[in-house]
């Protein structure tokens, strides 16, 4: 199946101003139907940022975000990272390698952003870290490897 170019939503969010949407316009896909309203934007650092808003369906026994949830939006956020600040097509590329480690429990009640940076990136690939925050409290911090892809042509 080919990816078309436009499958994605990255119109400006009224609601956050300086924010941009991360959605599939088919909403009953996992981005929607699984994590819900997604934005994003690129900090003044340069670093790209991906906020998605907690609810009840995404805590576990404990009542705190599933870790699955968060691993699904780091997962997400590497193709954010390489689209906002990197030179790769996000939607038709893969990731090969990623590595996790959770250091705290994510609120439900707050907003839960990944924070990342393209440590290197090639022809072929891109290198990404990062951690994934609720303002000054640290969730997870990871590293993934993605690989860019080129488009199948429309059959």
């Amino acid at each position: 199946m080919a990816i078309k170019e436009d499958v994605f939503d990255h119109a400006p969010d009224p609601d956050n101003p300086g924010w941009r949407h991360w959605n599939l316009k088919d909403q009953s896909l996992f981005n929607g139907a699984v994590m819900g309203k997604l934005i994003t934007r690129v900090d003044d650092d340069g670093r790209s940022r991906l906020r998605m808003f907690p609810e009840r369906r995404h805590e576990n026994l404990q009542g705190i975000v599933h870790g699955a949830v968060t691993l699904s939006l780091i997962d997400i956020s590497l193709f954010t990272t390489m689209h906002t600040i990197g030179t790769g097509n996000a939607g038709p590329s893969v990731t090969i390698e990623l590595s996790t480690q959770f250091v705290g429990g994510g609120d439900p009640r707050r907003p839960l952003d990944a924070v990342c940076e393209i440590v290197r990136e090639t022809g072929s690939l891109v290198f990404v870290r990062g951690e994934v925050v609720q303002d000054a409290d640290a969730v997870a911090s990871f590293s993934g490897i993605v690989r860019k892809m080129k488009p199948r042509p429309a059959p």
